[in-house]
């Protein structure tokens, strides 16, 4: 009997009673044959199926790591989503109308809004010395209608009326007389000062206006012309407005220059930042660089380590340095590096609200704990912790890390088939991809003595918020003004700006800066180098 090797179970069929008969009738070698026939039927059949088998577990493996895939995928979009100003370094606007919950890191103090007791107030006061005064007289009794117009009065009532004059602007004429020498009959004209240099020109008043209107309030060119003619009835150019800009950048570069200097050379503590502009139809990078008193600005295509190269203030720093764990500040290890908290505790918000992991909201508290705990001592004039709160902070810390690390493990391959060990797969290059939380844990594990910088040198802020509030005018520049349209005028942006903050954070009027630096003195603080003779 015959039975064809391509023949499936279902269709497979034994030998009858009388076929095994007749075959045991022809002898032995029948009986072998028809054996062996039946036989590679079955070997076949079982290849067969176990090709079957084979296919369908690599479908299934297929589909696993495609399920996998695409749970990451879902994971990572419902991730970014779910980020908002107050889990991530999202800034508020980009929150839409569906604005979160505010969820603020103080806590309620008890005292109702406004003034406290005992805060001085600024409230409108008479004036001991008004400029102009009215007097409004009485004419007749208000009860019987005697005229009083010849009654002296016993007393006045006073009201004043705070506001401002006309303003028009005031046209200075300099006029250098010319003489004619008696004795050589040659003419003889005097010197104009050297600040008037032209027929016709603008003062240093009016100009410090222009340049106060569109770069510190970020006025578009157009309107800060419709402002001058409209308050003081001038008419004014657009370019004359972006020629005064120009002006004024190279008048205050001394300025900046000696606070990249101290920056550099004496600052002990320094805060750095980028954030993303548009320049010339390009996407650059305003680098920011600042101490509590100064503040420096620099654009520059690259944000990371060619453009702190090229800043040169960083390569020869050997202070300490205050920023988020942007990864191409590390490169310098000729300097002391503090890392900004307020991020990481928007990332353990975020971490808490996604996968509900209990070690972020513990470890957000910890930092704030620390924080509280330095404050008290800075109160108490204290220059440093106790050696007993450092070893329990640094304990807990690393506790709750370990915790992390235990939730989160290292990512790892899928099995290539079911019943077998993990075998390594065809991947891509380079570190594999791990979930946010992990990557959290990883940074902070990695650059702990970074994070609690703060607890070890008082010193050093909790947070680099300083940074932050210097580089948020450029946002709202932004918003209001767009992006610039020239490199040059970027970095004349660079110049005014460093200087105008400088200015602030020492208590000096902007305007007054500003004519003053129109003037050939602009202003130096006195920490840093004289102003150059």
């Amino acid at each position: 009997m015959q039975i064809g090797q391509n023949q499936s179970v279902e269709t497979l069929r034994l030998p009858s009673r009388e076929e095994i008969h007749a075959a045991y009738v022809e002898g032995e070698e029948a009986v072998v044959a028809l054996i062996l026939g039946l036989a590679e039927n079955w070997i076949g059949i079982i290849q067969e199926q176990q090709e079957t088998l084979q296919q369908q577990q690599d479908i299934i493996q297929q589909q696993q790591e495609t399920i996998v895939r695409l749970e990451a995928r879902v994971q990572a979009l419902e991730d970014q989503l779910a980020k908002n100003s107050q889990n991530s370094s999202k800034p508020p606007s980009s929150d839409g109308l569906k604005k979160p919950r505010t969820r603020s890191l103080r806590k309620p103090s008890g005292k109702q809004s406004g003034g406290q007791p005992g805060h001085e107030g600024h409230t409108l006061k008479l004036s001991a010395n008004p400029d102009e005064v009215q007097i409004h007289r009485v004419e007749c009794c208000q009860h019987c209608h005697c005229s009083l117009e010849t009654v002296p009065a016993i007393d006045y009532e006073r009201r004043q009326v705070f506001d401002l004059p006309t303003v028009r602007v005031k046209v200075n004429e300099h006029q250098s007389e010319i003489k004619a020498c008696p004795q050589c009959g040659r003419e003889n004209k005097a010197k104009f000062p050297s600040e008037v240099n032209q027929p016709v020109q603008y003062g240093p008043g009016i100009k410090a206006q222009m340049v106060y209107f569109n770069q510190y309030h970020f006025v578009s060119v157009e309107r800060v012309a419709e402002i001058m003619a409209d308050l003081y009835g001038q008419t004014v150019s657009e370019g004359t407005i972006i020629s005064a800009g120009l002006a004024i950048a190279q008048q205050v570069s001394p300025v900046n220059e000696q606070a990249k200097a101290y920056l550099t050379e004496q600052a002990e503590v320094s805060h750095h930042d980028e954030t993303g502009v548009r320049v010339a139809g390009k996407l650059q990078w305003l680098h920011s660089s600042s101490t509590e008193d100064l503040t420096c600005y620099h654009v520059h295509p690259n944000r990371g380590a060619k453009a702190l190269d090229a800043i040169g203030i960083l390569p020869q720093r050997q202070g300490t340095v205050v920023h988020d764990d942007y990864s191409s500040y590390f490169q310098y290890d000729k300097v002391l590096h503090g890392l900004c908290n307020a991020h990481h505790l928007r990332s353990l918000a975020f971490i808490e609200e996604r996968y509900q992991q209990q070690w972020a909201p513990d470890l957000a508290k910890l930092l704030l704990e620390i924080k509280q705990a330095v404050q008290v001592a800075k109160d108490q004039e204290q220059t440093q912790l106790s050696e007993e709160q450092l070893a329990d902070f640094e304990q807990r810390y690393a506790h709750l890390i370990e915790q992390g690390l235990l939730a989160n493990p290292p990512p790892h391959s899928i099995p290539r088939s079911f019943g077998e060990d993990e075998l390594p797969r065809t991947e891509k290059r380079g570190r594999k991809k791990q979930s946010p939380p992990k990557n959290l844990l990883d940074r902070l594990q990695q650059h702990q003595a970074e994070v609690l910088a703060f607890m070890h040198d008082f010193k050093v802020p909790f947070d680099n918020n300083l940074a932050e509030r210097d580089l948020r005018m450029m946002k709202v520049k932004q918003k209001v003004s767009g992006c610039f349209r020239t490199p040059e005028g970027a970095q004349a942006f660079c110049q005014i700006r460093g200087y105008l903050s400088t200015a602030r954070k020492n208590d000096q009027p902007v305007l007054e800066a500003l004519r003053l630096a129109f003037l050939g003195t602009p202003f130096f603080p006195e920490f840093i180098s004289a102003q150059p003779q």
